[in-house]
C-alpha cells in the first residue's frame, strides 16, 4: 500500500495519481508523433491539439465517474472536481477526447478519421500507464484470489461484502488487480495497432484504426466488467459492458460494411508535391552519429 501522496510542501501536496495521469499524457504523446510520421502527418498539429483533447477527455471522464456516483456527489459536491483523490471514467474521457479532437481537426482543416487513429494507438499505452493510479487509489479490484499476484486493499477501500473483515481480514485477504489486467491487454492492444499500421498501413482507409481500438477495448472493457461489483448499471447490467459491446458491435460492423464498399480516405495521407519538393535526406544526413565510446 503506497500513500497517494507522493510530495508535500506545507499546503501543497502532489499525489501520485496526478504524476501517474502526467506521465501517461507525455509517454503516448511520446508514442502519437510517431504514429504521426508512420501515416504521414505532422506531429506538430498532434501537440498543438494535444492540451484541449486531454483538457476535454479529463472533464468527460469526470462527469462519467461523478454521474456514476451520483448519490454521493449529490451529498458532497465540492469534491466533484477533486480529480486528484480517483474517480475518472474511460468511456467519458474517449467521448470528451474525441470532442476535442474534432474541434481542432474541424477548424483546422484536418483529416478527423486518421487523427482519431493516430490518438488511438497511443491512448492504449496512456490507458496502461494512467491504470497505475488505480493501484496507489487502491481501486479498480475484482474479488478475492488466493492468485500470486492478488493485492492487499486496506479497510478504508473495502467496498460491498468485502466490508466484513472478519470474513476478509486485511491481513491476509488478496484481490484480482483488474487495473493490472486491463493495462496488460491494453499494451498487448496497442502492439497489435501498431503492427497493422506497418504491415497493412496503405490498404486501410482513414478511421479503420480507432474502429480497431473500439472493438479491442470494448471487449477488454464488457469482460473485465464481469469481475466488478461497484458498477454503475442499467436495468442490472453494468453500463460499461453495456458500452463495450455496442463499441464491439457497431464499430466492428462498420469496418466491414465500408471496407465492402471500398469507401474512404487512405490512412496512409499521400505524398503531396509540397512534400515532394522537399529534398530528400542525404545518406550521411540520414545516417545517425555514432556515439562516442
Amino acid at each position: 500500500m503506497i500513500d497517494p501522496i507522493a510530495i508535500e510542501l506545507g499546503p501543497l501536496q502532489i499525489h501520485w495519481y496526478g504524476i501517474i495521469i502526467a506521465s501517461a499524457v507525455l509517454v503516448a504523446a511520446l508514442l502519437g508523433t510517431r504514429v504521426a510520421r508512420m501515416v504521414g502527418e505532422d506531429p506538430d498539429h498532434g501537440w498543438s491539439m494535444l492540451l484541449l483533447v486531454v483538457g476535454l477527455a479529463v472533464v468527460g471522464a469526470r462527469i462519467y465517474h461523478v454521474i456514476h456516483q451520483w448519490e454521493f456527489y449529490f451529498e458532497n459536491p465540492a469534491l466533484i472536481p477533486q480529480v486528484w483523490n480517483g474517480g475518472i471514467g474511460i468511456p467519458g474521457a474517449i467521448a470528451g477526447g474525441a470532442l476535442g479532437l474534432w474541434l481542432y481537426t474541424r477548424s483546422n482543416r484536418l483529416n478527423t478519421a486518421r487523427w482519431l487513429d493516430i490518438f488511438a494507438v497511443p491512448l492504449l499505452l496512456g490507458q496502461a500507464v494512467g491504470r497505475l493510479g488505480n493501484f496507489v487509489n487502491q481501486e479498480l479490484y475484482g474479488p478475492p484470489t488466493t492468485l500470486p499476484w492478488g493485492i492487499p486493499i486496506d479497510a478504508a477501500h473495502r467496498i460491498g461484502a468485502w466490508m466484513d473483515l472478519n470474513a476478509y481480514p486485511v491481513e491476509t485477504t488478496r484481490f484480482h488487480p483488474l487495473f493490472a489486467y486491463e493495462a496488460l491487454l491494453n499494451l498487448v492492444g496497442m502492439v497489435v495497432l501498431l503492427l497493422v499500421i506497418r504491415r497493412f498501413g496503405h490498404r486501410l482507409f482513414a478511421g479503420d484504426i480507432i474502429l480497431g481500438y473500439l472493438i479491442w477495448y470494448g471487449a477488454v472493457r464488457a469482460a473485465l466488467e464481469t469481475f466488478r461489483t461497484d458498477n454503475w448499471t442499467i436495468a442490472g447490467i453494468p453500463t460499461a459492458m453495456l458500452l463495450g459491446i455496442a463499441a464491439v458491435v457497431v464499430a466492428g460492423a462498420w469496418l466491414i460494411i465500408r471496407h465492402r464498399r471500398g469507401r474512404g480516405s487512405p490512412l496512409i495521407r499521400p505524398r503531396t508535391d509540397a512534400d515532394a519538393d522537399e529534398p530528400e535526406p542525404s545518406a550521411a544526413e540520414a545516417r545517425p552519429e555514432a556515439s562516442p565510446g
